[in-house]
């Protein structure tokens, strides 16, 4: 064998590494998250359905050429029930920037928090990548050497995989210009040993740029570590405040997550921005005392003991009553007083029974309720509050539930929610905004009240509905309108509540229209206290 051949066969020995390379070089991943075929899907869906996410990987794309990876990778840490990151030694060097973020993400006091909200909820997960978008945008622009540098060290991998599939092809190339001794022509062994040459300089290039990549991480790493820790605090405050949001206007999580991410999307920006946003904690508070007060409420209870009475209740009959039975020759007389209704009982004052036809709240907004009260509270917000709180309080009690919101005479409008359905949020919103101006008057709204409920009475023989009249007004009714709405109303039943709204003293005094309509008047004047009406929600 000549000194050429012998040449050869040493570097086919050092080039078996390269060979092995150019065969497979080692998968180098551009996602730092571990996703299964679900989770990618489902990053693909709300990306495609989120106009905002679209925008936000175009604006970083003009900062960091792969972007949409580090999305997907925040995406996918908010929405995992358990994330789980890959080893940093099987990231693309390009994608090494992605790993410590999402490191930092998930090592940060915050994340916990925000995951409890996220986790399984794609909307509230893409949601936490927006709120983190400004955090993103400093981080990208903060972090340019380490993106130039890790781009170098990618572009380097690259270029050594490429020299080893060289050497690869050389090595083939002289084994077929290999005579029957395994003599080669000297310019294909020259080829083998300009490739092996180009590989392992390759490969100094190689080490050279990881270095100088780890050197440009390890000072960035403070940097990003603090950027995360305001970027996963951001987003847990932002899905906490939007699901305060929903929980404040009644929207249960099951419903949102049913909804197309564009239709929720729209429904929270209504929230943010609506008529009511600002008072979107009363309405919450006030949601929440009903629903304590209704479970204080106990049907069919005897209530508190306050003596004794005659009558005919055997479940109330007093223990030396029914002594009286265990001497054979007085029975007769205990049955002469049960027929006769003498028994002596145990007297109670309990809760007044609830009613059974529609729950109807009527609201007044004539332009006196724009004024505001202690805490800058509205006259509206609180009266809108409080009928959503009776919205609440009906759909528990399967009743229906009618808004009439009312002004002038002229103005008046009319909101149903059936008690057999769900109040579509839409129509529920809808109510809540909606404001007429003018002045006050009584007798068209109590009257369509007063029909809604006759109406009720005639197709479903409910009776005992309730009305609340909610008003920070007085007006005067005509003789005419009084008798008839009297004559209705010991008809059907129902039982009128007035709540007036920081009123003058002389429109709730002994006398006045509001006193002589109402069975129950009250007046609010701290319109932050969501507790002046609480026993309200114990006997509608």
């Amino acid at each position: 064998m000549d000194e050429e051949t012998e040449r050869l066969d040493a570097l086919t020995q050092q080039a078996g590494r390269w060979l092995a390379l150019s065969a497979g070089p080692a998968e180098r991943h551009t996602t730092a998250v571990v996703a299964g075929p679900y989770d990618r899907v489902a990053w693909r869906d709300v990306y495609a359905q989120s106009a905002a996410l679209r925008e936000l990987a175009a604006q970083l794309l003009t900062r960091h050429a792969h972007a949409p990876d580090l999305l997907a990778d925040v995406f996918l840490c908010a929405y995992q029930a358990a994330p789980r990151l890959r080893d940093s030694t099987v990231m693309a060097p390009s994608r090494l920037l992605h790993h410590q973020v999402v490191t930092a993400l998930t090592q940060s006091p915050g994340f916990a928090a925000l995951r409890r909200d996220t986790a399984g909820d794609a909307y509230a997960a893409a949601m936490a990548v927006l709120a983190q978008a400004s955090a993103l945008r400093g981080l990208l622009e903060r972090s340019r050497e380490v993106r130039e540098r890790t781009g170098r060290a990618d572009r380097a991998r690259q270029e050594a995989e490429a020299a080893a599939a060289a050497v690869g092809e050389a090595l083939r190339q002289a084994a077929e210009e290999a005579d029957g001794q395994g003599e080669v022509p000297a310019p294909v062994a020259a080829a083998v040993r300009r490739a092996v040459g180009a590989a392992e300089a390759a490969e100094d290039e190689v080490r050279r740029e990881d270095g100088a990549a780890a050197q440009a991480m390890a000072a960035a790493v403070p940097g990003i570590r603090s950027a995360a820790r305001n970027a996963a605090s951001a987003a847990a405050e932002a899905v906490r405040q939007e699901a305060a949001l929903m929980r404040a206007w009644g929207v249960d999580a099951g419903e949102t997550e049913r909804m197309p991410f564009e239709e929720r999307a729209r429904l929270a920006e209504r929230l943010r921005s609506g008529r009511l946003a600002r008072w979107a904690e009363l309405i919450g508070r006030f949601r929440q005392m009903a629903a304590g007060e209704r479970a204080r409420k106990v049907e069919h209870a005897t209530g508190e003991l306050v003596g004794v009475t005659l009558g005919d209740d055997l479940s109330r009959v007093i223990p030396s009553e029914l002594a009286v039975l265990g001497v054979p020759e007085l029975r007769a007389v205990f049955a002469a007083r049960y027929a006769a209704g003498e028994l002596m009982l145990y007297d109670s004052r309990g809760e007044q029974g609830t009613g059974r036809g529609a729950v109807i709240a009527c609201v007044d907004t004539s332009h006196s309720m724009y004024a505001e009260g202690p805490g800058g509270v509205t006259r509206e917000a609180w009266s809108k509050a409080c009928a959503l709180a009776l919205l609440d309080q009906a759909r528990h009690a399967g009743r229906d539930f009618v808004g009439i919101l009312f002004s002038a005479a002229d103005k008046l409008q009319v909101f149903r929610f059936p008690g057999d359905r769900p109040a579509p949020v839409a129509d529920v919103l809808d109510f809540a905004e909606t404001f007429l101006g003018g002045g006050t008057d009584f007798q068209r709204p109590l009257g369509t009240a007063a029909k809604i409920l006759e109406e009720e009475f005639d197709d479903a023989s409910r009776a005992r509905g309730d009305i609340v009249l909610i008003t920070d007004d007085a007006c005067e009714v005509s003789e005419t309108w009084t008798r008839l709405w009297n004559e209705i109303k010991r008809r059907l039943d129902f039982r009128l509540f007035g709540i007036a709204i920081a009123t003058p003293g002389t429109a709730t005094a002994s006398g006045s229209v509001l006193e002589s309509l109402c069975d129950n008047l009250r007046t609010v004047d701290d319109l932050t206290d969501v507790h002046t009406t609480a026993d309200l929600f114990r006997v509608i």
